[in-house]
């Protein structure tokens, strides 16, 4: 398996970057498995995003909730992070990551395919 994240860039506050997430390798199971989105600001722990399960099933941190919305094309092997209403502190590396699972466990360790990041910069 393999994941490629891309869309990410520098923004002002207030302002909306998608990030895109090409899955690769899954052999038709991509369905199966759970995705998420992470990020990991300098000196910091690497946190969730949000989930989402194959059928579709969305979770949202409460930092992003109302902001971010995750998806998903199982027929392309893509997963989204629609993201809006930046703040200067989403700033961070945005990881995708695979779990494969029908449902979600949001704790890092349960992800066991990750993307390379995309750095998603905010400024105010």
């Amino acid at each position: 398996v393999h994941l490629a994240e891309s869309g990410g860039g520098s923004v002002q506050a207030g302002g909306s970057l998608r990030l895109s997430c090409a899955g690769f390798g899954f052999a038709c199971m991509y369905s199966g498995y759970c995705m998420g989105w992470f990020r990991q600001a300098p000196g910091k722990e690497r946190e969730i995003v949000a989930t989402i399960t194959g059928s579709g099933s969305a979770r949202t941190a409460e930092s992003v909730k109302g902001r971010f919305t995750i998806s998903r094309d199982n027929a392309e092997s893509t997963l989204y992070l629609q993201m809006s209403s930046l703040k200067p502190e989403d700033t961070a590396m945005y990881y995708c990551a695979a779990q494969d699972s029908d449902y979600c466990d949001s704790a890092p360790t349960f992800f066991g395919d990750w993307g390379q990041g995309t750095q998603v910069t905010v400024s105010s």
